[in-house]
């Protein structure tokens, strides 16, 4: 356990499962009170969280409905007074021909990879500010610099986290506000195991410098820097973490 993040309070997206959980549970090792909002029960999250020794509470949210977002952030900010720590992690990643995609996949995508992201930066910005304090970490894919069939609408999502970090981070800067973003590869979890992506398992390897599928623990070191003061310089960054897929 480490002390870094004593006196934080994180907010995680999508931390019921997953990577999301993973996250969770690596930024109450480092001090950090969590708060979990996710359309899951995020209740064994939250028993992760306590078993570490930090105050946790989770809630059942649509991260693409305002109403919902702002009812999870005034929660938050009644029981903890603040929120220092944003994780926009949740995402989905479904797979379909172009031909085949509809607008209201498309819409779909969007809304919780992207809109998301505004929605919840809208509702915690103003805490951080407060404190001229903040970390905000998004999710994006090293689909952004792949050639992926079947993934228009992914590619095109994870392209506009990269875009919202960098225009976010230049708004923020002055209130000591980071924003950073984190791109994996295919990550092993049970969504994956369970889905079409499970095809991939052996070909992403080959392609890596590091041979093996990646899993969550391999993301949780980047998230701790990015939400510690060792990141107080680094902001509007992408860091990819995925084995040594891409290079640059």
């Amino acid at each position: 356990m480490s002390d870094k993040l004593n006196g934080r309070v994180a907010v995680v997206t999508g931390g019921a499962n997953g990577i999301g959980q993973a996250f969770a549970q690596r930024l109450a090792r480092d001090g950090a009170d969590v708060a979990i909002a996710d359309i899951d029960s995020g209740e064994a999250t939250r028993a992760m969280i306590e078993v570490e020794g930090r105050q946790a509470m989770s809630m059942i949210c649509d991260v693409t409905k305002p109403d919902q977002v702002r009812q999870f952030a005034e929660a938050v900010l009644a029981k903890f007074g603040r929120c220092d720590i944003l994780v926009n992690n949740v995402g989905i990643y479904p797979l379909r021909p172009f031909d085949d995609l509809t607008f209201d996949e498309w819409r779909q995508m969007m809304s919780i990879n992207v809109d998301s992201l505004f929605l919840f930066s809208k509702a915690f910005v103003p805490s951080m500010k407060k404190h001229r304090y903040g970390r905000i970490i998004n999710m994006s894919s090293t689909v952004f610099w792949l050639l992926v069939e079947e993934y228009t609408h992914y590619i095109t999502s994870k392209a506009a986290v990269i875009g919202f970090t960098r225009a976010l981070a230049n708004d923020l800067g002055s209130w000591g506000i980071t924003v950073n973003a984190i791109a994996p590869s295919l990550v092993r979890t049970h969504t994956t195991e369970t889905g079409p992506l499970s095809q991939n398992f052996e070909a992403i390897p080959a392609i890596q410098a590091i041979k093996r599928l990646q899993v969550p623990a391999d993301l949780v070191g980047a998230l701790s820097f990015f939400a510690s003061d060792d990141a107080a310089f680094v902001t509007g960054q992408t860091l990819v973490v995925d084995g040594g897929m891409i290079k640059h």
